[in-house]
């Protein structure tokens, strides 16, 4: 009859008193990792100790025990008990759990390292789940995450990763799915919704958390948006609205899911500020989320006076300018400047904001007859603009012989208004192009090319304003052409100076980097200026030639076009597919001669500014072009509004440009002169374009060649700029020779 299998006898425990405890060379941990002694005593202290000491009795050289036990796993605990003892928490003979483990042919430093090393740290799942129990059942976070050494923000991220749906843990359980995938879900709460979100990505090439959070996020708005700043989260929130956050992510404080409640908020805001404005005694007030860019075309504007600063205020401002001084020079050279430090210079800026921008006096006379805009300006804060005269508001004046006349007084021309398209639609380039669509790339489509070079036009003018130089080259070059070329058109520059107004102005235009340049520079001229145009003479000759050149190069650049605009197809209109391709083919030698840089202005191809109103093949190559067959391979298996959403964020920082927007090298256009090309310009504006009027178009390459030439010849001698001569006969120049010709 065979014998039975021995069974396993277990290590017996024993509770050995402390000072019997000795630690053994045998323990294999040498270096320090993890919690601390002193956070372990802690925790002994408010738990007691949780596992055993793994020990051995000690031998004596004859072989025998000699009542101590060493201990090889468990170091760290022995000493955190030790510590307690030394700070009188714990007895010195206080009975220590104990797992006596007899001489059995085992290394005491195997048992060191199996200790260590056999063993399986929680799951990160079981950890989130563990601490949404504790919360359940009434613990702080705090509490928790001082009991577990952490801190009460590693705590919440935590319990939102508890908080995703049972069904998306099951897959991170199964490593289905990413961490990063899993906290990416945590931007919203409804379970639903993610579920949703992980079922349409099950298909699809891309599943970064940066797309989980754009499609969970789709429907919400940005706690950054201009519209939030202006109410206030604050008051969104006080409303009732609901919001949420990103724990893991910076998220510019989150996404507001009610933006109907959003746009009432703003809407009731703006409605009471214009109530307010209206009390001055405006004749009207119109509010305005986004002001157009052309938005005071037409209108005249009033004369208005600064109120001066008192004696007081010009001492506060003084004092404020030498605190903002001397705290910068003690810090700028620090690394490490202190939150205090940063908010009084805050504060002090905004105290200087508040003094230099002084109430303004109108004639109460013309107050009646004039309005304000009121909108909310790219950083939240509201934007108001008071005194302007529409052409039906301007008071009837008696004629000489006893009639009436209308005094009609306004600031531009209908020429810079220009057709709709046959289909009479207006809008800008925010539409999707048809989803039905021929084989092979169709060029640009005529609406998308003028919403893009209206925008590549504001940067030209800002590059342009920056180069009095080129300015004072390209208006000569314009006045030449005015005289001796009576018939010519070969110049994007309009010169009297007439404004230059966009046709299908794209949205948020006004608010674009080049757009804020310029109007900040116009406003700093304008306060320099005087009020009453019979001193303006006297005040030009006050200036240096700089000022001037600088004034000059402003003014000319106002008058700069580079839109392709959108050329009837039926009947005749102000343009034609041939004036507009030499405007085009002209900016390009203006864009040379400044040094155009649209990317470095700040354009960017977004989604609603660019890839929603191109088709799929089009948008496919173009983030092709941009960075490789395989990052459009990546997308091209997305709806519309998903690949334009994704095309944005692979070329955000690409440097990438339609070609509507980019400059030909010098190189190119001489090629195309030489070879008796019809029209330099006739990809940028379209097939269309290319196929209008044959007449004065064998000269075009020779006018570039010409405009080259006169620009070439204000780089190298300066005659252009400058004139070197006595112009008074006394033998002394004085400024004349630094001087430019528009100043004389």
């Amino acid at each position: 009859m065979a014998s039975a299998k021995r069974k396993i006898t277990l290590s017996p425990s024993r509770d050995i008193p402390f000072d019997r405890l000795v630690l053994s060379q045998a323990n294999v941990r040498r270096v320090k990792a993890g919690v601390s002694i002193g956070e372990l005593a802690d925790d002994i202290a408010r738990r007691t100790l949780l596992q055993s000491l793994n020990v051995r009795p000690q031998l004596g050289d004859d072989g025998e025990e000699t009542g101590l036990f060493e201990i090889p796993a468990g170091g760290r605990r022995y000493r955190a008990l030790e510590l307690l003892v030394k700070q009188k928490r714990l007895a010195k003979d206080a009975p220590v759990p104990c797992i006596v483990q007899s001489a059995s042919g085992i290394l005491a430093e195997e048992d060191s390292y199996a200790e260590n090393a056999v063993r399986e740290n929680l799951h990160p799942l079981d950890q989130f789940r563990a601490m949404q129990a504790m919360v359940d059942k009434g613990n702080e976070v705090e509490a928790i995450a001082a009991h577990f050494m952490t801190t009460p923000a590693v705590v919440r991220q935590r319990l939102k990763l508890a908080s995703v749906s049972p069904a998306l843990h099951d897959l991170y359980a199964e490593d289905e799915m990413t961490l990063d995938q899993l906290m990416a879900f945590t931007v919203s709460d409804d379970h639903e919704r993610q579920v949703q979100v992980w079922e349409l990505l099950a298909h699809s090439f891309n599943k970064s958390p940066v797309f989980i959070r754009s499609k969970l996020t789709e429907n919400s708005v940005r706690a950054a948006d201009k519209r939030v700043r202006f109410v206030s989260v604050d008051a969104y929130l006080a409303a009732g609205g609901g919001i949420v956050r990103d724990l893991f992510e910076a998220d510019d404080g989150g996404w507001l899911t009610d933006p109907p409640l959003l746009d009432r908020l703003v809407d009731e805001k703006l409605t009471a500020i214009a109530e307010r404005i209206g009390a001055e005694g405006w004749k009207w007030v119109q509010t305005a989320i986004d002001l157009p860019y052309q938005a005071t075309r037409g209108l005249r504007w009033l004369e208005r006076t600064e109120v001066a600063m008192t004696e007081d205020e010009e001492a506060k401002l003084a004092a404020l300018e030498a605190e903002a001084d001397e705290l910068s020079d003690k810090w700028s050279e620090e690394s490490d400047v202190p939150d205090e430090v940063h908010a009084r210079l805050e504060a002090i800026e905004a105290e200087i904001g508040a003094l230099t921008d002084r109430p303004q006096i109108f004639d109460t006379a013309e107050i009646g007859i004039a309005g304000t805009f009121v909108s909310i300006d790219y950083d939240g804060t509201i934007r108001v603009d008071r005194g302007f005269v529409r052409p039906e508001d301007e008071p009837v004046v008696e004629s000489a012989e006893g009639g009436n006349a209308d005094a009609v007084v306004v600031t531009g021309e209908d020429e810079g208004k220009g057709p709709v398209d046959s289909d009479g639609a207006t809008g800008g380039a925010g539409t999707d192009a048809e989803e039905h669509e021929e084989e092979g790339l169709k060029p640009l489509p005529e609406r998308l090319v003028s919403d893009l070079t209206a925008w590549r036009t504001l940067a030209l003018q800002d590059a342009f304003a920056q180069s009095p130089e080129a300015a004072f080259g390209a208006v000569l070059h314009a006045l030449v052409l005015s005289v001796f070329y009576r018939t010519s058109h070969e110049t994007c520059l309009q010169l009297s100076v007439s404004p230059v107004y966009f046709t299908n102005e794209p949205d948020g235009l006004r608010e674009c980097a080049p757009a804020r340049s310029i109007e900040a520079r116009h406003e700093a001229w304008r306060e320099r200026l005087p009020n009453e145009d019979v001193d303006l003479w006297d005040a030009l000759l006050a200036m240096g030639a700089a000022e001037q050149a600088g004034l000059f190069a402003h003014c000319a650049s106002l008058g700069v076009n580079a839109q392709a605009e959108i050329v009837p197809k039926y009947g005749t209109g102000r343009v034609s597919h041939s004036s507009v391709a030499r405007r085009i083919a002209h900016s390009h030698i203006l864009a040379r001669a400044v040094d155009l840089d649209v990317v470095a202005a700040g354009w960017r191809p977004t989604a609603d500014g660019y890839f929603r109103g191109v088709t799929k093949a089009r948008l496919l190559a173009d983030v092709a072009e941009a960075r490789g067959a395989e990052f459009s391979g990546m997308i091209d298996h997305l709806k519309k509004p998903d690949m334009a959403r994704e095309a944005e964020k692979l070329l955000e920082e690409s440097g990438w440009l339609p070609e509507p927007m980019r400059t030909p090298v010098v190189e190119a256009d001489v090629e195309e002169a030489a070879a008796g090309k019809d029209d330099v310009a006739a990809d940028t504006v379209g097939e269309e374009g290319a196929g209008g009027e044959d007449a004065g178009r064998e000269d075009v390459g020779d006018a570039d060649a010409a405009n080259d030439a006169a620009i070439e010849g204000a780089d190298a001698g300066g005659d252009l700029i400058g004139i070197d001569a006595d112009r008074d006969g006394d033998g002394d120049d004085g400024d004349w020779d630094e001087m430019p010709i528009a100043a004389e």
